[in-house]
C-alpha cells in the first residue's frame, strides 16, 4: 500500500517534480498515429524602445564587469570580445542608417 504524498515507481529515474512538468505524456499521437508537437503559446509580447533595450544592455554589461572585478580573471577576455561585438555592432547599425540614407550628422 502506498501513502498518497509518495512518489510514483519512475521517480528514482526522473527527479523532475511533477509541479513544474506539463501533465501531457510524452510520445502523444495523433488520430492518424503521427506524432503531435505542442502547441507554441501564443503570447502577446509588449514592444520594448530602443532605449529601455539599451539600457537593459549596459546593466547587463556594467554587472559582468563587476564579476570580473570579483576575481573572474578569465572573464576579462569575454569582456574584451564583447568590446569587439559592440564595435562590430556599431558599424552595422551606421551602414543600416546610411542605407536609409541618413548621414553621420544625422545620427549624431
Amino acid at each position: 500500500m502506498t501513502s498518497p504524498n509518495s512518489q510514483p515507481e519512475h521517480a528514482e529515474e526522473n527527479d523532475v517534480k511533477d509541479t513544474l512538468t506539463s501533465k501531457r505524456r510524452a510520445g502523444r499521437r495523433s488520430d492518424d498515429g503521427r506524432p503531435t508537437r505542442p502547441r507554441a503559446r501564443s503570447r502577446r509580447r509588449t514592444p520594448v524602445e530602443n532605449t529601455d533595450y539599451a539600457a537593459f544592455a549596459t546593466r547587463v554589461i556594467r554587472a559582468h564587469a563587476h564579476r570580473i572585478a570579483d576575481g573572474d580573471v578569465e572573464g576579462l577576455a569575454e569582456l574584451v570580445a564583447l568590446a569587439h561585438e559592440v564595435d562590430t555592432a556599431t558599424q552595422t547599425a551606421v551602414n543600416g542608417l546610411r542605407a536609409f540614407g541618413y548621414s553621420w550628422g544625422n545620427a549624431a
